[in-house]
């Protein structure tokens, strides 16, 4: 575990003692958040009008709440009905652009760290909606709707602001949402209505949906000079080296493991750039035996140009999503978007 995720998320004395100290800081950061809300509240800030409806889907705590997916299946769907969608995003860490192009190749994907501009882009090039990824707190473009989503994985009974914890706005600030999604990969149904009751108190109006992740089959760069895929069966009491460059590699983990896989953990940094030296230290891991190497699709796009030729194939697995309940609450937004 990451230093900076021990002290968010762990329970031992070093933890506690860590976000203590850190408390002053996470204070000043609220206010600061605060402040800024205020102003945009009050108009005191700019706010860029938009000639296409704008949906934006964003979260309040940092990564891990399956937002870069989420946002592939919005502009899929979007397209699916009819409409044209563009995704707009910052492409901070180089790894979500090439993912939703993956995902989505027939989808044009802005990459503007200036929303207002991206979305501006979006309508040049004929899109009739643009999808912002991560920009619930970029108020500064204007939209017309604004999805939040929270990870039940991550939450936790006492909420810290950065830097002592991961929220960069409280969990009130859904109250400017139009809808909040609870995702799930490994979460119980116990903590799935935790997030929820606690979601209720602190924006009674706002709906909720809840929808979860599941690992798709298994995909091969190239084997042969061809992509391959397996069903998620073959992991079955399986050897299995999985790397996980995202902002919560124990949930991707635990999938692995559930889908009856014996892991090996390879976790490193979100948005990880990885070295040689890095692939090599996993292979020597690899050895002679029959192990699969597996990882996900943010770390495959960065993986896969770097993986040597003559090693054991990489395979990756993408997340797959399903709405188990808020269905009709995600159908209005979709109907008012793609009419």
């Amino acid at each position: 575990m990451r230093l900076i995720e021990r002290i968010w998320r762990g329970d031992d004395a070093f933890a506690r003692a860590a976000r203590v100290a850190l408390l002053p800081a996470a204070g000043a950061y609220r206010a600061a958040a605060a402040a800024r809300g205020w102003m945009y509240d009050r108009s005191l800030f700019r706010v860029h009008k938009s000639s296409i409806p704008v949906i934006s889907i964003g979260n309040l705590s940092v990564g891990g709440t399956g937002k870069t997916p989420f946002t592939a299946w919005v502009a899929s769907e979007l397209a699916r009905r009819g409409a044209r969608p563009a995704v707009v995003l910052r492409g901070y860490g180089g790894d979500e652009p090439l993912v939703h192009a993956r995902l989505n190749p027939a989808i044009p994907v802005i990459i503007e760290s200036r929303r207002a501009a991206g979305i501006a882009h979006a309508a040049q090039i004929g899109a009739t909606v643009a999808v912002l990824d991560d920009a619930f707190q970029h108020r500064a473009a204007e939209r017309e709707t604004d999805i939040v989503l929270i990870a039940a994985e991550q939450w936790q009974r006492r909420l810290h602001m950065l830097p002592a914890g991961p929220w960069r706005e409280p969990l009130s600030a859904i109250n400017r949402a139009s809808l909040v999604v609870i995702t799930q990969k490994i979460a119980d149904a116990s903590r799935i209505r935790e997030v929820r009751d606690a979601a209720k108190r602190a924006a009674p109006a706002v709906p909720q949906a809840v929808v979860r992740f599941s690992l798709s089959e298994l995909r091969s760069e190239a084997i042969d000079g061809d992509r391959k895929t397996l069903p998620l069966s073959a992991l079955a009491n399986r050897p299995v080296v999985a790397i996980a460059g995202v902002a919560d590699p124990d949930a991707f983990f635990e999938q692995l493991t559930r889908a009856g896989s014996i892991v090996t953990r390879f976790s490193f940094p979100d948005h990880h750039h990885y070295s040689a030296v890095d692939i090599e230290h996993v292979l020597a891991t690899v050895g002679a035996g029959d192990a699969m190497v597996v990882c996900t699709l943010k770390d495959a796009v960065k993986l896969a140009p770097k993986w040597p030729a003559t090693a054991r194939p990489l395979w990756y697995v993408s997340q797959t999503l399903q709405v188990e309940s808020g269905e009709e609450a995600l159908d209005q937004i979709f109907s008012r978007l793609a009419p």
